[in-house]
């Protein structure tokens, strides 16, 4: 082939950090990254999980004991990490059932179905926060 034919490629050499951070993600792709975030953190919460259950269901004392832990603010922050966590992990699992039955491949379908998933989570987290913290 010659010279005159060749294409010259682009050379990304010495990128900076604020050009990566200047990058906007689809929402698929954000989903994505929730997804994995969303399941790292049921898996580190796991131990936590395990005291409270562990605390609950030994005596009528220990039950109380429970409540009381969970009356503490920061206690009931860790418990809506953890509901988000399950819902957007349960919402995006979902979504992922139905990509592997090749409904929503589309780039306009999975942008539209992210931004759903992402919001139907974040209702769910909303709600079981009222109920957290009491509204009803």
């Amino acid at each position: 082939m010659s010279e005159a034919l060749k294409k010259d490629r682009p050379q990304f050499r010495n990128i900076h950090v604020t050009q990566i951070l200047r990058y906007r993600m689809p929402p698929a792709a954000i989903i994505s990254i929730l997804h994995r975030v969303s399941g790292v953190l049921m898996f580190l919460l796991l131990p936590f999980i395990l005291y409270l259950l562990d605390n609950s269901l030994t005596s009528e004392v220990s039950f109380e004991k429970f409540k009381g832990v969970l009356a503490h603010p920061f206690a009931k922050l860790v418990v809506l990490a953890l509901a988000w966590a399950y819902l957007h992990h349960f919402c995006a699992g979902l979504r992922h059932l139905f990509l592997d039955m090749h409904v929503g491949l589309t780039k306009e379908a999975a942008n539209t179905w992210s931004l759903v998933l992402l919001v139907v989570s974040l209702v769910l987290t909303g709600v079981v926060a009222l109920k957290l913290f009491g509204a009803f």
